[in-house]
């Protein structure tokens, strides 16, 4: 499939607003990781806070409210403490076909290179910020779990998520998307490796996917990579396509042959695209990207 036909627009930067700006201006300092709903007629955004390794890292899931997708209300604030993290990543904002609001927090073990999943519920957006917390996705000694990203249809819930190997404490950045299947969006059963790296490209050195859209049995989907151990936390977008199979699960996923997106300020991340359909048809696209202070913000465009 080409890049012409795709209904995941991508970013072009100079038709951006910020929504966000970061908790400081210095490299490290980030506000973004996106995940959106359209709800009863407001966006709803759930993103992540970070201060530099140091500092603090990932401070807070935020949950906030937008009539027009551009001024937004703070509704609920999760902190890193309350899960006894000692970072906080993407959070993934779902709105079941019961009505229920979901946040999926990705939480890092303290002393480890480990992550987990962790859901809070809700009926209300302002009440996932004292919803009590379960573990859905628990990785274990030899790999971590974060930054699921959810859809569901009628063959159920469907899941993926970037896993990253611990044998090697320096290499524990590499990462692959994984994807899993589920009946109720809790108990979730791993079926395949859904995107990988590859050799000598610019994701070589890991892939994780940031949004997906699913159109009949076709998916697209945009995912974050990086080349080397360098580009982390500096990824920049590429797309990747594939199809829902007899059983009603979604194969592997191919990467378009194509340069990556990335912000015009070195070292040039562009990543966690998060795509929201409105009522009229448009779309709004939300990611966070480097300023040229270094510092990631929190950017929106129209489509």
């Amino acid at each position: 499939m080409s890049t012409g036909t795709t209904t995941l627009p991508l970013p072009g930067w100079e038709e951006s607003t910020v929504v966000v700006e970061p908790p400081g201006t210095e490299p490290g300092a980030w506000s973004g990781a996106p995940s959106t709903v359209h709800a009863d007629g407001h966006i709803y955004l759930a993103y992540r806070l970070r201060l530099p390794i140091g500092a603090g890292r990932g401070i807070a899931n935020v949950v906030a409210r937008s009539a027009d997708g551009l001024s937004f209300t703070v509704v609920a604030e999760i902190g890193k403490d309350r899960f006894g993290a000692e970072s906080l990543e993407r959070p993934a904002l779902v709105r079941t076909p019961e009505g229920r609001w979901r946040l999926y927090v990705s939480a890092a073990t303290p002393g480890t290179k480990h992550w987990r999943v962790d859901l809070l519920e809700a009926d209300t957006p302002e009440g996932l910020e004292n919803a009590p917390a379960r573990t859905v996705l628990a990785g274990d000694e030899t790999v971590g779990v974060k930054d699921p990203v959810l859809h569901h249809d009628e063959h159920g819930w469907h899941l993926w998520a970037s896993v990253h190997p611990l044998e090697s404490w320096d290499d524990a950045d590499r990462m692959t998307t994984e994807y899993a299947t589920s009946p109720d969006g809790v108990h979730w059963t791993w079926v395949r490796t859904a995107l990988a790296g590859r050799a000598r490209e610019w994701d070589a050195r890991g892939v994780r996917i940031s949004s997906v859209v699913v159109e009949g049995d076709r998916i697209t989907a945009s995912y974050d990579g990086r080349a080397t151990a360098g580009e982390n936390w500096e990824e920049r977008t590429g797309l990747a396509h594939g199809v829902r199979l007899p059983d009603g699960t979604f194969g592997p996923l191919t990467a378009e042959e194509r340069e990556p997106l990335g912000s015009p300020h070195e070292p040039h991340g562009l990543r966690y695209l998060s795509l929201v359909a409105l009522p009229d048809g448009r779309q709004r696209l939300y990611y966070e990207a480097t300023r040229a202070d270094g510092a990631h913000d929190l950017r929106t465009e129209l489509f």
